[in-house]
């Protein structure tokens, strides 16, 4: 018999690629309701948690739901039958079924969303539209030589040192530090009371913020002196491998009505709504799944010829002004292909509970042909 494998280390193998930490401060990504100690007995992937999603997972033997959209958004006052939200969590509840959901943090990741709709158009030299900033910070601290790698491998061990395709990044300078210790230290070198100078490596690198406390508990076990001296810099730099929508290019020119034509046939989709039409080649094409209209500067920046989202409003479609033809694919469809990122993610890594796509139509949308 094999051994069990709790949902907790299912959800640690979703959060190491998309980390909570990058959420959106609007969103509610994480565990909805349930016990993450238990073992799983299966998994249920789908974009939307419905009643009826509940009721497929209870007939399954699923007791763990994925979702890309979280059915808790906002605070809830009351959990009863009369909405669909009380309905969901009080099924769940009742069955010991898990509902955990990865949203803006799945978005906001190469590999994510973004790079799976990219993937499906066959874009090539992909990169991020819009960079995060601010979720990086620079670790700075001053070793003596001999403990150096030692300091640097335990750094690296917690996931610092990355800037984009590379890792173990770090830049060391040689210097000479000074310290006194009182009558009561223990220094690494010299005597208690004596001023005393000690070659040092001052060495530097970077961490996402939501690592500080694990880097620096890292940092301090690692480190030889009583006394460890560090300074911890917030950046505004882009993160160019995390951020929001996806910018690509196609294997060659298309016409824009054969690109749509592919769009058409790749989504799935009865329906196209785009801007105005400009009768040029397409080749570079930017994306974002669900709601991306926010993106559309940059995307014009990018010089992109093509930008696809959903839930485009109006007077948006005004907005390309010549520059650009923004089309509408909807939301549900544009995300659609995050029920195979989920699967493919977790097959890869556990055979030992089914993991299955939900069969259940969430799209809210109906079209009249």
């Amino acid at each position: 018999m094999g051994t069990s494998i709790s949902i907790s280390e299912v959800i640690r193998v979703l959060e190491q690629l998309a980390p909570p930490a990058l959420q959106e401060s609007y969103d509610n990504a994480g565990i909805q309701c349930g016990d993450p100690q238990a073992a799983v007995t299966g998994v249920l992937i789908t974009l939307d948690v419905t009643p009826e999603v509940v009721d497929e997972a209870i007939a399954t033997g699923c007791n763990l739901i994925i979702a890309h959209h979280p059915v808790i958004f906002g605070g809830i006052k009351k959990i009863t039958r009369s909405t669909p939200t009380g309905r969901i969590l009080l099924q769940a509840i009742r069955h010991n079924i898990t509902l955990y959901a990865a949203h803006t943090n799945l978005d906001n990741v190469t590999g994510g969303v973004n790079s799976m709709i990219a993937r499906k158009l066959g874009l090539r030299n992909t990169r991020i539209l819009q960079p995060l900033k601010g979720k990086l910070c620079k670790l700075v601290t001053y070793v003596p030589p001999s403990h150096l790698d030692a300091v640097r491998e335990a750094l690296w061990a917690t996931g610092a040192g990355h800037i984009g395709q590379y890792d173990q990044c770090s830049f060391n300078s040689s210097g000479t530090g000074t310290f006194r210790g009182a009558a009561e230290s223990h220094p690494f070198a010299g005597q208690p009371g004596t001023l005393h100078q000690e070659p040092e490596i001052r060495t530097e690198t970077i961490f996402p913020t939501w690592k500080e406390q694990e880097v620096v508990a890292a940092l301090l076990a690692s480190h030889p002196y009583e006394e460890v001296a560090y300074d911890l810099y917030p950046l505004e730099n882009g993160w160019p491998t995390m951020g929001a929508g996806i910018l690509g290019e196609l294997p060659e020119h298309l016409t824009e009505e054969t690109f749509l034509a592919l769009v058409k046939k790749t989504f799935s989709i009865p329906v196209i709504r785009h801007s105005p039409l400009l009768g040029q080649p397409v080749s570079k094409i930017a994306l974002c799944g669900g709601a991306g209209s926010f993106l559309l500067r940059d995307a014009i920046t990018a010089g992109a010829h093509f930008f696809l989202s959903g839930d485009i409003k109006y007077h948006q479609f005004a907005e390309p002004d010549g520059k650009i033809v923004m089309a509408d694919i909807g939301h549900y469809e544009s995300e659609q292909f995050t029920k195979q990122l989920f699967l493919e993610l977790l097959t890869k890594k556990f055979s030992t509970f089914a993991v299955r796509l939900s069969e259940v139509n969430t799209n809210p949308v109906g079209y009249y042909l």
